[in-house]
């Protein structure tokens, strides 16, 4: 399954899947329409509206401006969105091109002008005249539906205007980043126990107590964990799984991903189980990768917020505002989980049995490390630092008795670097 994940997070983020997909449909279709045209009897189709009789060179041509000039225009909506890719990268960090990547509206632009095109030739190679064969023949219901196609890819072309304009915009950028973050805090934290997770502290083994590890095979970042799985090898085992490589994590090969402990006393700590789950079966079910993503990797997921902040700020760019919005806009997600969020710490069996034990970062250490990038990159900047205090006070609204006054020092030391820009000059 975690496999399965990782080949379908990778193909999300790819621009030759729907452009495949859409093609082959295109040529299943143009097949099927001309079958459809070779066994209608000969003139049936002169009296219906649209569908009006075409001479063989004239369908050619029809077909021929059509395919060629959605290949064209194909293209130059590659080209843009290669433009658009290039300037993310350089503007809002390469970390961010995935946000456009992964955009099912340009993949599938790009997917109906060019299945467009192999339709268009499809049909093409089956117009045939007298001279050609002994028998003319023209598909017409399969050009007129590709002049059909041409129409409705003029509306997608100016959807594509369109979308590519309002995509480019940081608003948008930091609204795909802010659901990113809320669905990675979703993943790994809870506001208590319950739907099978706990957010009680569990002991977790530590390596010296002979519990079985399982390692990487591989070099690669966590990209995923499929804890559902785990969670039913442990049960069917009759053990415990600690997850050691959380995503996120970097492994090489021979790191240790999980151990497996005995979950037959009332802790579930202790040496190995005998006869616990295949090491094998375990492994596949991280999915590591080249690069982290934000699935759920929660720290990744706020660091490409926090990102865009600092990037706003280099001299390069030296555009505060945009550094005030990020700040903003992660508070829709920051407030809650500082409110009542707990990471869970295992997913447990019908009798509420730790099966699998997990290891995400705490909330307060996601928010000091978003504080400390800050104070670091803003010191020049009155109005971010103004924005990061105002993130504070709502933190600090919201804090349940347990993180009340945690924000202290974050407050002293932006309120310290606001004072020395705006202190008078003598």
């Amino acid at each position: 399954m975690p496999r399965v994940t990782g080949v379908l997070l990778r193909v999300r983020e790819s621009f030759w899947f729907l452009p495949a997909l859409f093609g082959v449909s295109a040529i299943v279709l143009a097949e099927a329409l001309v079958a459809l045209d070779r066994s209608l009897p000969p003139g049936v189709t002169d009296d219906l509206p649209f569908l009006g009789a075409l001479s063989a060179s004239g369908g050619r041509s029809l077909l021929s401006i059509i395919g060629s000039s959605m290949l064209t225009v194909a293209g130059t909506t590659f080209s843009i969105t290669i433009s658009v890719l290039a300037t993310t990268s350089s503007t809002y960090g390469p970390r961010l091109v995935r946000n456009f990547m992964a955009d099912r509206s340009n993949q599938a632009v790009l997917a109906v002008f060019t299945s467009t095109f192999l339709y268009a030739v499809v049909v093409m190679r089956t117009v045939h005249t007298q001279v050609d064969d002994s028998e003319a023949f023209v598909p017409v219901v399969a050009v007129h539906v590709a002049v059909l196609l041409a129409v409705l890819d003029v509306g997608v072309l100016v959807f594509f205007i369109h979308h590519i304009a309002a995509s480019v915009q940081v608003t948008t950028l930091q609204a795909r980043v802010v659901d990113d973050l809320r669905g990675a805090v979703a993943a790994a934290y809870r506001d208590g126990p319950g739907d099978g997770v706990t957010t009680v502290p569990v002991a977790r083994s530590t390596g010296g107590d002979g519990a079985p590890e399982v390692r990487a095979g591989s070099d690669g970042y966590v990209q995923a964990v499929d804890v559902d799985r785990l969670r039913r090898l442990a049960a069917g085992a009759g053990t415990r799984i600690d997850v050691v490589a959380m995503p996120g994590h970097h492994v090489i090969e021979g790191d240790v991903l999980a151990r497996v402990v005995d979950a037959s006393g009332p802790s579930g700590d202790g040496a190995g189980a005998g006869d616990g789950p295949d090491p094998d079966r375990v492994r596949a079910a991280f999915t590591l990768g080249d690069a982290r993503t934000p699935h759920q990797d929660v720290g990744f997921a706020l660091q490409q917020s926090v990102e865009i902040a600092v990037r706003s700020l280099a001299s390069g760019s030296n555009d505060p505002y945009t550094g005030v919005s990020a700040l903003d806009t992660s508070a829709g997600v920051l407030v809650p989980a500082w409110r009542s969020a707990r990471p869970v710490t295992a997913l447990v069996d019908d009798d509420g049995r730790p099966r699998v034990t997990l290891d995400w970062p705490r909330v307060e250490d996601l928010v000091d490390a978003t504080f400390v990038v800050v104070r670091t990159y803003a010191t020049e900047h009155p109005t971010v630092l103004d924005a990061a205090l105002r993130l504070t006070r709502r933190l600090d609204d919201a804090a349940p008795a347990d993180r009340a006054g945690l924000l202290d020092a974050h407050v002293a030391a932006l309120t310290e670097a606001r004072g020395r820009l705006v202190a008078p000059r003598g």
